[in-house]
Order: C-alpha cells, then structure tokens, then sequence
C-alpha cells in the first residue's frame, strides 16, 4: 500500500507531522471546547445542550444533527485532553496509510455508529452523551488490527501490544457496560464505536468480494450475449460482392 508524503516531523511548530485530518479535528474540537465554556459563562448553556446527544430529542423531536455535532463537546478539560491524545496519537498514522478521505470517513462512522448505538440503546432517555471517545475507540480497534505487534505502553509505563491492547479496552468496556449502567461514562458508546469499526474493517473485503464477482458475472453474460448476436448476425448477412484491390 503506497504511503502519502507528509511534512516532516522534524519541524517543531503546531501541527508538525500531523497528518491534515487529524490537525483539522484537533483545532476543531478544541475550538467547540472553548466556545461551549464561553456560552455556558455567559448562560447560554441551552445553545450547548442542543449540540449534546440525547436519544428523547433524536427520536421523538429528530435533532439528528446530534449525532454528529455530540462528537466536538467535552464535559472538562482531562476528557478533551485524553480524546486529542489519542486521536493524535492512533489517527495520524491510519490517515497516512488509508488516506485522508477514508480515515475521515472512518471516523465519522465510528462516532455516529457509536451515537447511533446509545439511541438504540435506550431510546427515550434525557440523559446526554458527549465526546468524541466513540470515533476514539474505532480508531483503536482499527489500530490494533493494522498494527497488531506495536508497542502500547498502558498508563505510560507497562508494555503492551497493540492487539492485547484492544482486547484489553474492549473486555474493559463491556464488562462496565453491564456492571455499571448508571456510571457517568457512556461504555455502551465506546462498544458502539468499536463494533461499527470492526463490522467495517470486516465487511470491507467482503464487499470488494461480492463486487468484482457481480462483474465478473455481468461481464461474461455480456460476452455470452455478444457471441449469440455476432453468430446471428452472422447467420443473416449475405455475402456481398468481393473487394476489388
């Protein structure tokens, strides 16, 4: 697989070796940090619940947009400080290996899977999810899949691979899920990022399967179809008179 050329990482400046997607995420979401901390001082903090994902507004009112704008607010500075780290820290490289206009795809499908999977989940609750640890998860899965062997050092000190890694956070975020259903952290929606991921990553070459064998098929019915119309044609067609060289 062909790699992009990115700027060097021996530049020290803002956003130096980032790759273009995930520096336009991070000024994004830590734009939307400050602007949400500036409506809630000056209380418009209803202007910033609006952007929040709450699956009573989404079914019975259809703010659909929330599915996508819960994925730039943060409820404080370590939660938006964790959720850079690691898009920083996961993304540059997947965006350097698939290319910008799949990781971006990628990623929103993770965060608005992972949203999708909190509706889903309990439809008609108020209670509000916001964070981008959905896309997170995804990018981490997607991560420990292409890159099973790499080196994670969990709390920064003890080494794990990255394919330990994801079962690790995974299991983690399961078992909390069943065991602490009224926590403050949504691991329903951390479970919904991974498994839109994984069915994603999954289903990809079973897509490209299915699809070069449909054209393969049209294509020898299209053969199959000429041959009959070339052998009637050639059937009907008298012989004419002979070239005169």
């Amino acid at each position: 697989m062909a790699f992009r050329s990115y700027r060097s990482t021996l530049n020290l400046g803002f956003g130096s070796g980032m790759s273009p997607a995930v520096k336009n995420l991070l000024i994004l979401n830590v734009s939307a940090f400050v602007l949400s901390y500036l409506l809630q001082a000056a209380g418009y903090g209803g202007i910033v619940r609006l952007g929040m994902l709450t699956p009573y507004y989404v079914t019975h009112l259809f703010f659909v947009w929330q599915l996508v704008t819960y994925l730039f607010l943060h409820a404080g500075f370590f939660h938006i400080l964790f959720n850079m780290f690691a898009l920083w820290m996961f993304g540059c490289e997947l965006e350097r290996n698939w290319g910008t206009r799949r990781f971006l795809f990628y990623y929103f499908l993770c965060g608005i899977g992972s949203g999708v999977t909190v509706v889903l989940s309990s439809p008609s609750a108020l209670t509000s999810t916001l964070g981008a640890s959905g896309a997170i998860y995804g990018l981490l899965l997607a991560y420990g899949l292409l890159f099973p062997d790499r080196m994670i050092y969990l709390y920064f000190l003890i080494p794990v691979r990255a394919k330990y890694f994801v079962m690790i956070m995974g299991g983690i975020e399961f078992l909390s899920a069943l065991s602490t259903p009224g926590s403050l952290v949504s691991h329903v929606a951390h479970l919904g990022g991974m498994v839109f991921g994984l069915l994603y990553l999954r289903g990809r070459p079973l897509y490209f399967d299915l699809r070069n064998n449909y054209y393969h098929w049209r294509r020898a019915r299209l053969q199959r179809e000429f041959r009959v119309y070339q052998s009637k044609r050639d059937r009907d067609e008298k012989p004419g008179p002979p070239w005169i060289n």
